[in-house]
């Protein structure tokens, strides 16, 4: 059990969770997070915003009655963590843009910041993507060369692909897609990455409720990812 420390709403459903825990998580993981004994069922898998080794935090989406349950959880109260899980994304160097849409911005904020601690000289790009109300922008920008939010429109839009050596993406899927296509049509050289937030039950890889079409074969996204490499999901 791992003890509350912040837990309040930054923006339209959206939450901020933050708790005291030993961990290596590490950036582009998930954690299966459970606050209750029997009932809901599953535990929700919810990435990691940030960790500095002893806390790790939570940006979270209120769509259901478990992370109804994680909003009313206040500070000194304790939630069950599982994991981290997943492969994560990718050491990379270079001009780096990470895009992200609705609640999969999530990680990409420890992906920027540990991006820029292991290689400073390279430049990392944040694009956010909301469709309500933006939310810790001021966040992304201690950690980013620069961040470009688009409100109600498309992120994917905002992006020249060509500039970069690295892409990196989290989002609904028709907009990880959308960019994929981006890339190829331009004729970017960008290797594309992206995290697949399919629903997951065990997350574990064990019940197969996340798996998803590769080129290479059905991939269980809590196992095998939640990051692959866009080719693989997208690929024609």
């Amino acid at each position: 059990m791992a003890k509350i420390l912040e837990n309040r709403v930054v923006a339209d459903d959206f939450c901020f969770m933050k708790v005291e825990a030993d961990n290596e998580a590490k950036m582009g993981q998930f954690y299966m997070l459970r606050a209750w004994d029997q009932y809901p069922v599953l535990s929700r898998p919810i990435s990691v915003f940030d960790s500095d080794g002893k806390t790790v935090s939570f940006l979270y989406k209120v769509v259901g009655q478990g992370t109804e349950i994680f909003r009313d959880l206040k500070p000194g109260e304790e939630i069950r963590l599982d994991g981290p899980h997943g492969n994560g994304f990718p050491a990379a160097q270079g001009k780096i843009a990470l895009v992200g849409g609705g609640v999969g911005v999530a990680p990409l904020y420890l992906t920027a910041k540990e991006l820029k601690k292991a290689h400073p000289d390279s430049t990392v790009d944040v694009y956010l993507g909301f469709s309500g109300q933006p939310m810790l922008v001021e966040e992304y920008e201690k950690v980013a060369d620069k961040v470009t939010v688009n409100v109600g429109g498309f992120v994917t839009d905002d992006i020249d692909p060509t500039q970069y050596d690295v892409i990196m993406a989290c989002g609904p899927e028709i907009m990880m897609k959308v960019l994929y296509k981006k890339c190829v049509d331009a004729g970017a050289k960008a290797k594309v990455y992206v995290s697949m937030e399919n629903r997951m039950a065990c997350g574990i890889g064990a019940c197969l409720v996340c798996t998803c079409k590769t080129r290479s074969g059905n991939k269980r996204a809590c196992k095998d990812g939640p990051v692959m490499e866009g080719w693989e999901v997208f690929g024609a």
